[in-house]
């Protein structure tokens, strides 16, 4: 079947250079974008029944820009006033350029990452016997932890913000060739919201194995994955597959 709809399941890019963009002007498709998860605060009542005082903690490790903004949110509500002196280990350049948005960044002690927090190993051990605090969601991969112990590192976990499902009640009659999920998340929100939920004709894209195993629990029956080598972006994955349903 032809695709002429596709519904992604995150915000809009906020470039209208973005890879969608192409596709849908390359193929002539309708796509719309449509969050079906988005991030909550914690209130500062929940983050003292967690234990947590920001003033025990010289280093603080960011792993996204979520991770940011509720930190120096929470520690404004509580009226804490960061250090200068404090230590900002960034997993990415994104995030620590996102973090200008709170410091001065030439003032302040920033270590980045290329891509993931095991690259700073080097720089953990320059502080290992500093307390390191990692603002997170409700929701955190296994691997994050586990590689921080495993640098030996004394580091607290404080959960920040939380992942909730949106209310997508207003697409209940409304009908996509393609819906696209990132995150086991997503898929948990499609059938929180239409738990008849009913795949029929509807393509499944997904990216991630996480998302797939989340959507084959989910009995789902997965058409489009990325990344693969061929394909390393959801982008590439779906054009290949519009490609091939064409011949």
């Amino acid at each position: 079947m032809k695709v002429k709809s596709i519904l992604v399941s995150q915000p809009e890019p906020a470039t209208e250079k973005s890879p969608y963009q192409r596709l849908k002007e390359k193929h002539k498709l309708k796509i719309d974008f449509r969050p079906f998860i988005h991030v909550e605060g914690v209130e500062a009542k929940e983050v003292r029944q967690q234990k947590i005082d920001f003033s025990h903690f010289d280093n603080i490790i960011l792993t996204s820009r979520n991770a940011v903004d509720h930190f120096f949110r929470l520690t404004e509500e509580m009226r804490y006033k960061v250090p200068d002196s404090t230590k900002y280990f960034c997993q990415s350049e994104a995030v620590a350029y996102y973090l200008q948005k709170y410091v001065v960044y030439r003032k302040r002690k920033i270590y980045v990452g290329e891509k993931s927090i095991e690259d700073l190993e080097s720089t953990f051990k320059k502080y290992a016997k500093e307390k390191y605090l990692l603002p997170t969601s409700d929701i955190l991969k296994p691997s994050l932890p586990s590689a921080l112990d495993r640098m030996n590192i004394d580091w607290t976990r404080a959960q920040l913000y939380k992942t909730v499902v949106s209310d997508l009640s207003d697409l209940r009659d409304v009908y996509y060739d393609i819906l696209v999920f990132f995150s086991p998340s997503g898929i948990e929100s499609l059938f929180k919201n239409f738990p008849d939920f009913e795949q029929n004709n509807t393509r499944i894209a997904v990216y991630g194995n996480s998302t797939i195993a989340a959507a084959d629990q989910a009995k789902l029956r997965v058409d489009i994955k990325a990344p693969t080598p061929e394909t390393p972006s959801m982008t590439m994955a779906i054009e290949k597959y519009i490609s091939q349903i064409g011949k």
